[in-house]
């Protein structure tokens, strides 16, 4: 099934259909009626892929999240579990199924789907537990890379970048060189590989090792992408730690969106009436999905957020002209036409309505105090100001017991920007930790030590600014309105990553050869081989497509920096992203903070 090229864009959408497939197909062995008990982790990705109606037409009645105890009444005859293969979340089946009653008639039937690969200590574990015989059918079902957007892939593996970097477990780099067999057997086979890091040199080792294991994998796909960056997240430790400035890495930062999803405050999306009082607001949450398929938010995701005011305002216009025009239709065809115009202007209305909301909620913080003296000590650390010292914003926030994670978010940015801090500095800041925020995250500053966040300076010497100045990482004449350079998404800071990206395809890496020296592990060129007759000829004015994979996460503003590249005029490349998650500042440093109860005297 070839793919092909939409609009200038990847199609994305056989990606997507080959998972439907695959999902019915094992659905269609499970004869008759069928209840699934979801991992809770699962089912927002699982929404990504297969709407509920799809899984209605394949017999499924009720749906169920996984935990302890008895199963929930369901006259069915298939139970189907879908989960990770998760040692915790055998036992929570186990339990499930040992408190069946066997007496009732008829009898349902198990069925597990490991997601996105089987495995063996767990079905062992079942086995020891005396419950693996109860399951018809164990199969897996290989949720890899999951389509975010007409141009994001994400496998949505919140634990990839603490096994990578802190357990040694390369279990995740296996799934993302899978992923990539996966998209190159739809896409075609990618002709180069470039790649920065330890765990990029695996994963391409991996792809390779496959193609040969593999040799009916060669297929006669005309190839879609042109090259491959494999980029390891600790390349670039800087960019994650940084605050987003873009509209959509702000609704991450202070929201958190979930498989294109946010919840945000209810009270200012409660419709007005006249002459009630505000009398029942809201209190569940507002629900919104974002992505590409809104006109607005396409428009305005990647602007820096200082930009998007001026967008909505004129947006506000052009909606009440249009709605104005009614007055001037007098023949039936301009009245027939108005109204055919209408629902498309009606949902303009509401998406307008929705993001004037949302920004409104984020002036409310980033008008504030702290956020302006956050940023600004943010700023002054990836300009080289005052990176060696212990810093006065840093201690006062301790001092007011400020939120752990913004507090760690800094120090470890200071650490990145210094090349590791001294010694003496580096104690200053844990003690202070410790004493102010309990003992028992020592073994988080452990954590983040071992992962090259918060470290000691080795080698006495700081490389950070030869970095910053060869990279141009820092602009101090950033265009936030009309921006000429990536930048523009932290604000004067243009994000290391997307930078790297940025000169391998112009004018190439051997121009920056000693930089990519001092960034940790190796770089690397592979070139894999085309059939005759596939390899492109590229027709003139034809962009270039790469698909760069984030080995450990990538943010929003990355994603925009990388967005502005594809979308300038001379860039001559366009590119498709993938990543093991999408993370934050917040939620990156969370999934390496280790939940150690404090004592209980």
């Amino acid at each position: 099934m070839a793919a092909h090229l939409s609009s200038g864009r990847v199609n994305l959408t056989a990606l997507r259909e080959a998972g439907r497939r695959e999902l019915r197909e094992f659905l269609d062995k499970c004869a008759g009626s069928k209840a699934i008990v979801w991992d809770e982790y699962l089912t927002g990705p699982f929404g990504l892929i297969a709407q509920y109606s799809l899984l209605k037409e394949h017999e499924v009645e009720k749906m169920f999240t996984l935990k302890p105890g008895r199963l929930p009444q369901a006259d069915v005859k298939n139970i189907i579990f879908f989960v990770r293969p998760k040692l915790e979340l055998m036992d929570i089946i186990t339990d499930n199924v040992l408190r069946e009653d066997r007496g009732r008639s008829p009898q349902r039937d198990f069925h597990i789907l490991f997601v996105p690969r089987r495995s063996l200590l767990c079905e062992q574990w079942l086995k020891e537990q005396g419950v693996l015989g109860s399951f018809i059918h164990r199969e897996q079902y290989s949720l890899d890379l999951i389509p975010f957007d007409g141009d994001l892939l994400s496998m949505e593996s919140e634990s990839a970048f603490k096994e990578c970097y802190l357990e040694s477990d390369q279990t995740s780099l296996y799934h993302a060189a899978k992923g990539l067999m996966t998209l190159q057997a739809l896409y075609g086979t990618i002709p180069q590989i470039f790649g920065k890091g330890e765990c990029a040199r695996h994963v391409a080792n991996m792809m390779i090792r496959m193609k040969r294991e593999f040799p009916g994998s060669q297929n006669s796909i005309f190839p879609i992408f042109d090259t491959l960056l494999l980029l390891d997240r600790n390349v670039d430790l800087l960019t994650p730690l940084a605050t987003q400035l873009t509209y959509e890495g702000l609704i991450d930062e202070i929201y958190g969106i979930q498989n294109t999803y946010v919840k945000l405050p209810p009270e200012k999306f409660a419709p007005k009436k006249q002459g009630e009082g505000g009398k029942d607001l809201p209190t569940e949450p507002k629900k919104l999905q974002l992505n590409s398929a809104e006109e607005l938010y396409a428009e305005i995701r990647d602007k820096n957020f200082n930009a998007v005011g001026s967008v909505l305002s004129k947006k506000a216009k052009i909606i009440s002209a249009a709605f104005e025009e009614r007055h001037h239709a007098k023949t039936v065809g301009e009245i027939k036409q108005f109204v055919s115009q209408l629902p498309h202007m009606q949902a303009a209305r509401s998406s307008l309505a929705n993001h004037t909301s949302i920004a409104e909620l984020i002036k409310d913080i980033t008008t504030s105090e702290d956020f302006f003296d956050n940023l600004t000590v943010e700023q002054e650390f990836m300009s080289g100001i005052d990176t060696d010292k212990v810093n006065n914003y840093i201690e006062d926030c301790i001092a007011q017991k400020h939120p752990l994670i913004k507090i760690l978010r800094l120090v470890c940015l200071q650490s990145v920007c210094n090349s590791g801090l001294k010694q003496k500095v580096l104690d200053h800041y844990k003690r202070e930790i410790l004493q102010t925020y309990g003992y028992e995250h020592i073994l988080t500053l452990n954590n983040l030590e071992k992962a090259g966040l918060l470290k000691p300076q080795t080698s006495g010497r700081n490389n950070y600014p030869t970095i910053r100045k060869t990279l141009r990482l820092w602009m101090d004449d950033v265009n936030e309105q009309n921006p000429n350079d990536i930048s523009y998404v932290y604000s004067g800071y243009a994000p290391l990553s997307v930078r790297l990206a940025q000169l391998l395809a112009r004018p190439g890496w051997r121009s920056i050869e000693e930089v990519l020296k001092m960034l940790p592990g190796p770089h690397f060129e592979e070139r894999q081989q085309l059939p005759t007759g596939l390899q492109k000829k590229r027709q003139h004015g034809e962009n270039r497509v790469t698909l760069v994979f984030f080995l450990g996460g990538v943010t929003y503003a990355e994603i925009a920096a990388l967005r502005f590249l594809s979308q300038m005029e001379d860039g001559g490349t366009e590119y498709v992203i993938a990543t093991t998650k999408l993370i934050n500042g917040t939620s990156w440093i969370k999934s390496l903070m280790e939940k150690l109860e404090p004592a209980p005297f």
